[in-house]
């Protein structure tokens, strides 16, 4: 299985935002679509990607400012002051096991997929399980059909 693959069973929406954009309207549309990330982009090029990590991570500066220094203004923030700016992209034609790999060493959660420079989806740690399950699933059901129709006796 490919990351395209997986990208075929997913609705067609991407999600996105701009990095001027403020911080309280990326997590206002973040919240009201119940995305995981947003896709920032400036000038049809991909800049970044904002997720629930930089959000905790600009909202934890907040509750506790370290060295004494002034919280952060959250009215002030915009989308490029929290995003991550080197979001780590994939092909679509790369396979589901170095994809998993990927994921779990670097620790991301959301994945943009790229092919020749455009953005064509993003893909969860949750669409990759799925992906697994449903695969595992499948082949379970192929199994036990097969091993059901060994095991009937020929008909005369």
């Amino acid at each position: 299985m490919r990351v395209i693959d997986i990208l075929r069973t997913k609705p067609g929406v991407l999600y996105t935002t701009s990095p001027d954009t403020p911080i309280s309207k990326a997590l206002l549309n973040i919240a009201n679509h119940d995305a995981g990330s947003l896709i920032v982009m400036k000038d049809n090029r991909l800049v970044g990607l904002l997720s629930f990590r930089e959000i905790i991570n600009m909202l934890a500066l907040q509750l506790a400012p370290q060295g004494g220094e002034a919280a952060i203004d959250l009215q002030s923030l915009k989308v490029k002051d929290v995003m991550n700016s080197q979001p780590v992209v994939i092909d679509p034609q790369m396979d589901l096991h170095t994809l998993r790999g990927l994921m779990v060493s670097l620790r991301q959660r959301f994945m943009p997929v790229v092919e020749k420079d455009v953005v064509i989806g993003v893909l969860s740690f949750y669409d990759v399980a799925k992906a697994v399950h449903e695969s595992q699933e499948a082949e379970n059901r192929y199994l036990k059909a097969y091993i059901n129709d060994q095991h009937e006796t020929p008909q005369p």
